[in-house]
């Protein structure tokens, strides 16, 4: 193990244009890009930790938790595996956990809103504390969502990055459940149009992608989920590319 990553992991991504991308990003956003880039390579430093990152309207200081949060802010923030261009208006977020994501939609412009989903307690008080400043263009809601609506057991664990629906992770909490459709019709009947879908729900991103109904997909451009597809998801709307761990959607009509 290397800084927690296997060395057949470390050889493989030699050959990977989005480390390459990853890197560059990493030089340019962050300040302190030495303390960053040992950070994230050999899971080095104390936590919690106030990472400066540049962004197009500002420069931001999140708070980390564990070396975990460390790879997520390398993923979106400088790999950009959920690129939002600089126009970017609506971003509904579902698994938001302490509101990187969120970050990242938020300073591509001063106009971005974002509708934010996510179930974990721990993970909300953190996300918070990430989104001050930015009160007014964000809507947070404590649930989760999926492909059906209930009252489920969600798991959670000590990093928050890992829990969800159905995980097994010894520790569990009830929370209620929305239907991916509710969510969805709601917010375009305020907006219209939704720029950007992220879905990062530890498993059942598929389910949910797949059970968003036509008229719906028909008013997002992006739909970005955490998972590796084994066939096409609504192929004669979508473009479907894979970009690491991320099934990257794009619609044909309005992209």
């Amino acid at each position: 193990m290397f800084g927690n990553r296997r060395l057949s992991t470390i050889l493989s991504s030699i050959f990977q244009r989005r480390h390459y991308i990853a890197f560059w990003h990493m030089y340019r956003n962050y300040p302190a890009f030495r303390d960053a880039l040992k950070r994230y390579l050999w899971n080095t430093g104390n936590y919690p930790y106030k990472i400066q990152i540049k962004t197009p309207t500002r420069n931001i200081s999140p708070t980390l938790y564990s070396h975990h949060d460390m790879l997520t802010v390398n993923e979106i923030f400088c790999r950009q595996d959920y690129f939002a261009h600089a126009t970017t208006a609506v971003v509904v977020d579902l698994g938001s956990n302490i509101g990187i994501s969120a970050l990242y939609f938020l300073t591509r412009n001063s106009k971005a809103r974002c509708y934010l989903f996510e179930p974990d307690g721990r993970n909300i008080e953190r996300l918070r504390l990430n989104l001050t400043g930015f009160e007014t263009r964000y809507s947070l809601r404590k649930e989760a969502v999926a492909d059906f609506s209930g009252r489920i057991q969600f798991g959670i664990e000590s990093s928050g990055r890992y829990g969800g629906i159905g995980v097994k992770t010894g520790e569990y909490i009830e929370v209620d459940c929305l239907d991916v459709n509710e969510v969805l019709q709601e917010i375009i009947e305020n907006e219209s149009v939704i720029d950007v879908l992220k879905i990062d729900t530890e498993g059942v991103e598929i389910s949910t992608v797949k059970a968003i109904r036509k008229p719906l997909l028909e008013r997002i451009k992006h739909i970005y989920l955490e998972a590796y597809p084994k066939e096409e998801l609504h192929p004669t709307m979508f473009e479907q590319h894979q970009y690491g761990s991320v099934c990257q959607l794009r619609n044909r009509f309005l992209a």
